[in-house]
């Protein structure tokens, strides 16, 4: 799944209702079921690659850096440099210089990271205790590393976490 997975699955819903609706109003017409669903199948592949590219669009190495600092106070004014590791999902990542001191051993710690529409789109988790090295992790990557839950991809987050 992408970080546009829980607006897909709303289109998806969506297009079921409207499809049911309209089978629903033709009751004296000969129904023809099977073209409708390949017209909502198409749809949908089409919804679906329209978010895919969006998705690929915006998570370029800056935007996850971006992501992180949105993610965590802590990051506030470290500048972070990513590379991908997995294009659109898997990203690593080094600030310019140590978190805020939160915590003594940054090893190990998970933030989530927030996007440019402030929902949360992964997270992070830090690879030395000095904070300095992060891999960070996009959508249900981010879910399949027990960084954020299922439930919190998605979920607006208007300003950086603290502790």
């Amino acid at each position: 799944m992408t970080p546009l997975s829980p607006k897909l699955d709303r289109l998806g819903d969506a297009l079921e209702q409207a499809a049911t609706a309209d089978l629903a109003s033709t009751p004296g017409r000969m129904r023809r079921p099977r073209r409708r669903i390949l017209l909502v199948a198409a749809a949908l592949a089409l919804a679906l690659s329209a978010g895919g590219a969006i998705a690929g669009a915006l998570l370029s190495t800056s935007d996850v850096s971006r992501s992180i600092v949105a993610g965590g106070f802590i990051f506030q004014g470290t500048h972070p440099d990513c590379t991908m590791v997995t294009e659109g999902v898997e990203y690593h990542c080094t600030l310019d210089k140590p978190p805020l001191p939160e915590i003594t051993d940054f090893k190990g710690t998970v933030y989530q990271t927030v996007d440019a529409t402030q929902h949360v789109n992964g997270g992070c988790r830090g690879l030395t205790s000095n904070g300095l090295v992060w891999q960070c992790w996009i959508g249900e990557a981010a879910v399949k590393q027990k960084i954020i839950s299922e439930d919190f991809l998605g979920e607006v987050q208007t300003v950086p976490a603290v502790g």
